[in-house]
């Protein structure tokens, strides 16, 4: 693979929230979380991004919204890795929001 292959693929974009979206409550960060691994994410070119993340056998999703100047993350509580999955599948087809 390229460079230019690595630097122009984006990743994904989430969908618009479609009719009866789950709602996802999403909590201040958890700073005891030392060594988090970002799994996957959506595209850095919105201001709304979302990543999956994991560390100690728990996944969960962190949204993070650039509004100007200030920025804010929240994210999920912690799950089971194939649980975290499904939420961060239903949040790209726009049915978890």
């Amino acid at each position: 693979m390229t460079t230019d292959a690595v630097t122009s693929y984006h990743g994904p974009h989430a969908a618009s929230q479609q009719p009866g979206a789950q709602v996802v409550t999403w909590l201040n960060p958890d700073p005891s979380a030392e060594r988090v691994r970002v799994v996957r994410h959506t595209c850095e070119c919105r201001a709304r991004i979302y990543e999956l993340c994991a560390t100690g056998g728990l996944a969960w999703v962190r949204v993070t919204d650039r509004l100007g100047r200030s920025t804010v993350v929240k994210e999920t509580h912690r799950f089971r890795t194939r649980e975290a999955e499904e939420l961060w599948l239903k949040i790209l087809l726009g049915q978890a929001r």
